[in-house]
């Protein structure tokens, strides 16, 4: 299984595409002003946008890593990007600042090299979750089982 992209709702549709194409992302779908497609940089995961009439609230945290996140921040704050936190290192071993869109979808840029997927209290052995088999339950018992 792979990543193919994530999808943020956005409410300001023309803001979120300048936003994201000056964030170093390439513009590869646009839809009638309502759905839009971009590439990053590097990786083969992509990133969507969704025309919305409300912001989504206490919504994920989209990642961006990047080489360098000092010199990804100064950059982006010379072109006007604002940004929630200065770059910091983290306890969990990576440098990071975060952001948000115009939108208010939050981000973060950050760098974690090898300890992204392998940091020091990585589990050694990683076994897939039981599959747990659902019953089959019929329509009455589900009226039954939604009214106590």
């Amino acid at each position: 299984m792979d990543l193919n992209q994530i999808t943020l709702n956005v409410t300001n549709f023309g803001a979120a595409l300048s936003f994201y194409h000056r964030l170093g992302l390439s513009l590869i779908v646009l839809s009638e002003d309502r759905y839009a497609r971009f590439e990053l940089p590097t990786g083969g995961a992509t990133l969507s946008l969704h025309a919305a009439e409300v912001p989504t609230l206490n919504g994920p945290v989209t990642y961006f890593e990047c080489e360098n996140v000092d010199a990804t921040y100064e950059r982006l704050r010379a072109i006007g990007i604002a940004f929630d936190t200065d770059p910091r290192d983290e306890p969990w071993l990576w440098r990071e600042v975060r952001l948000r869109d115009p939108s208010g979808n939050k981000l973060c840029l950050y760098h974690a090299g090898g300890n992204r997927r392998f940091p020091p209290w990585r589990l050694d052995v990683v076994e897939p979750l039981p599959v747990r088999k659902t019953p089959r339950v019929t329509s009455s018992q589900a009226m039954i089982l939604a009214y106590p």
